[in-house]
């Protein structure tokens, strides 16, 4: 397919019911407003192609630049070519889902998350927390940084209510994240998100609720998933 052909289907895909709930959730125009089950049905054809792939997030459409991060192969992606992409990430899930995934599957997650994690620029901080969470849920334990993990943690305890909105909103999700999928840190990430409690972050006109991480990560090792690695972080 040409970019053409992607951004036709992409308005042909789109409703206006599924753009003004995107816009609730803080997307920016322009957007079609397509449902990411139906941008999941045009992967096979743009994974094909990675030059489409970036053109596509280029676009600056938001459906676009969604299925450019689904469809992308990260091990492929350049460091300019990521750097480019944070900073054009607008809203959360762009920033938190499409480049975060995209950088935790690249050969530069660390390096882009430590350096990320630090800006004072919102989207870009919370696609920090994102990319290092998400490349702890994907990489085997012994090939984490254990140490600086719990450097975190206590990190996320002393600065996550003072943090910006969406910052506040990953570094819970990373505190479930570090205490779901690595054994080894279950019981200093429940002391964490005990220490943090409910954390408030204003979702907007949404029905969206911050998880309430103690809880959350204790319902994962109920389940006997506590460890259990995902094979990517790409959604």
């Amino acid at each position: 397919m040409t970019l053409a052909e992607v951004m036709t289907k992409l308005e042909e895909l789109g409703t206006e019911q599924t753009k003004k709930t995107f816009m609730r959730h803080g997307a920016k125009e322009p957007l079609f407003g397509v449902k990411v089950g139906d941008l999941k049905k045009l992967v096979k054809q743009v994974s094909k192609d990675q030059g489409l792939a970036l053109a596509l997030y280029d676009t600056g459409n938001s459906d676009a630049m969604y299925l450019a991060g689904l469809s992308i192969n990260p091990q492929m992606m350049t460091l300019p070519q990521l750097k480019h992409w944070v900073k054009q990430a607008n809203w959360y899930m762009l920033a938190e889902y499409t480049v975060a995934g995209a950088a935790a599957e690249s050969p530069y997650a660390l390096k882009l998350a430590r350096e990320w994690m630090r800006s004072d620029n919102e989207m870009i901080a919370t696609c920090g927390w994102s990319t290092y969470a998400n490349y702890v849920s994907i990489t085997p334990d012994d090939q984490l940084d254990l140490e600086e993990i719990r450097a975190l943690l206590r990190l996320i305890e002393s600065t996550i209510h003072e943090e910006q909105n969406r910052v506040r909103y990953t570094m819970n999700m990373f505190v479930i994240i570090a205490g779901s999928y690595v054994t080894g840190l279950y019981d200093e990430a429940i002391a964490v998100a005990e220490s943090i409690g409910k954390v408030h972050v204003d979702v907007g006109q949404t029905a969206c609720k911050v998880p309430l991480a103690a809880d959350y990560i204790r319902k994962v090792a109920q389940r006997g998933k506590l460890g259990i690695k995902k094979k990517t972080c790409i959604c």
